[in-house]
């Protein structure tokens, strides 16, 4: 896959995660969803095909990945 264009992105994240410092931030593009570290937002930024980004957010809801009711501690 391309790198889309980003300039333009509009860029979302939670609102549950309000000013904390372990954020990420997500944008729609053309067919491409991108994700970056609200830290570093020059940083890198992890680009994923709307089915792999709808099958993550598919095994999430289903929790493949364990249970999301509550935030994680941060690990410093």
């Amino acid at each position: 896959m391309q790198q889309p264009d980003l300039s333009g992105a509009r860029w979302r994240k939670s609102s549950l995660s309000a000013d904390g410092p372990s954020c990420v931030e997500v944008a729609f593009v053309d067919d491409a969803v991108a994700v970056r570290d609200t830290k570093d937002r020059e940083g890198g930024t992890l680009v994923f095909r709307r089915d792999e980004w709808a099958a993550f957010i598919g095994g999430i809801k289903s929790g493949d990945f364990g249970s999301f009711s509550r935030p994680a501690e941060p690990t410093y």
